[in-house]
């Protein structure tokens, strides 16, 4: 596992914008405008997905990026899209905060005839689109089956969900139903809501479960960000000394609380390559080198403080730690 991982982050290294090329296909001096909308620059897995577009896109000198921030508002986010358009941009680069919310929106952009990538996440069920992604059942259950070996008999949990209607929200909190849950019966749920991705958020929700529980003995968060508000509640409590916490993205600070020991495992959803991906297919798009619609996942191995020293390097090979 700790080989793959090493191979997998030293191949997104090379391939994902750390050393910049010339540029690639010459599409003459006219340049492409290629918008980003992120979901919310406020959630640091978003704001780590953005800044790995920014730096991408500097491969392709043709290409001139624009990003814009959602602030996880849906709202928002559908004004961005339609402004995206009446200024006639020359590809749309989405990272939906609301599937459902932003289905409409994105229909509209099909039919102006701008191409369109979805990412992180696709919206399940809609046609027309390219995407790039990571598989969220797979990020919540890797964690997941972890958990159902670490996790103590009739241990008390509470748990941190995404957004209502968020594609990888609702898949994450299905595998940890379907591979954890179901199996071990013990575990009783003592508190669970919706932070939103956001840390604040998740701080608010802790801090009721601490006063309202005797005993917590772990934290399942659908993403890092939740997680860190969490375990940031509880630092320096010894009562909580031996909590579990589990996350997805893989973050730089979800990174050093594994090491640190604060937080168990995290299921490395890589924004590098993410924006490899990205960039390679808008290129691909613009070029006209691409005849069919383009549907592809990332991996998600599981990181825990035995291989997290790998993921520390990548981040800081990628300037994202000192």
């Amino acid at each position: 596992m700790k080989k793959r991982l090493t191979l997998l982050i030293l191949a997104t290294l090379l391939a994902g914008g750390l050393v910049f090329a010339n540029g690639k296909a010459d599409s003459g001096s006219e340049k492409k405008r290629v918008v980003y909308i992120a979901r919310a620059q406020g959630d640091s897995f978003a704001a780590w997905l953005a800044n790995s577009i920014k730096t991408e896109a500097k491969k392709y000198p043709y290409i001139k990026l624009d990003v814009m921030d959602g602030e996880a508002n849906d709202a928002k986010v559908n004004m961005l899209i339609e402004n995206s358009i009446t200024n006639k941009y020359d590809l749309i680069i989405l990272q939906p905060n609301n599937g459902e919310a932003q289905t409409p929106y994105v229909y509209k952009i099909i039919t102006a005839g701008i191409p369109v990538i979805l990412t992180n996440p696709r919206i399940l069920g809609l046609s027309g689109v390219n995407s790039v992604d990571a598989d969220p059942y797979e990020q919540g259950a890797v964690n997941a089956r972890l958990a159902a070996k670490q996790v103590p008999k009739n241990a008390k949990v509470v748990v941190l969900n995404g957004p209502a209607g968020n594609m990888h929200s609702t898949a994450r909190r299905k595998a940890w139903q379907q591979e954890f849950f179901d199996k071990r019966t013990d575990v009783k749920i003592v508190g669970e809501q919706i932070a939103n991705w956001n840390k604040d958020e998740a701080m608010n929700h802790m801090e009721d479960w601490v006063q309202a529980n005797d005993q917590i003995d772990v934290i399942i968060s659908m993403n890092d960000n939740m997680c860190a508000g969490a375990l940031e509640v509880v630092k320096g409590n010894t009562k909580y000394k031996n909590l579990l916490a589990y996350g997805v993205d893989g973050t730089a600070e979800a990174a050093l609380l594994i090491k640190e020991g604060r937080m168990t495992s995290t299921s490395f959803q890589n924004a590098y390559a993410l924006a490899t991906k990205n960039m390679e297919l808008a290129d691909k798009i613009l070029t006209g080198n691409v005849k069919n619609l383009v549907n592809t996942d990332i991996d998600c191995p599981l990181i825990t403080k035995d291989n997290v020293d790998d993921l520390i390097a990548a981040h800081k090979a990628a300037g994202s730690l000192k």
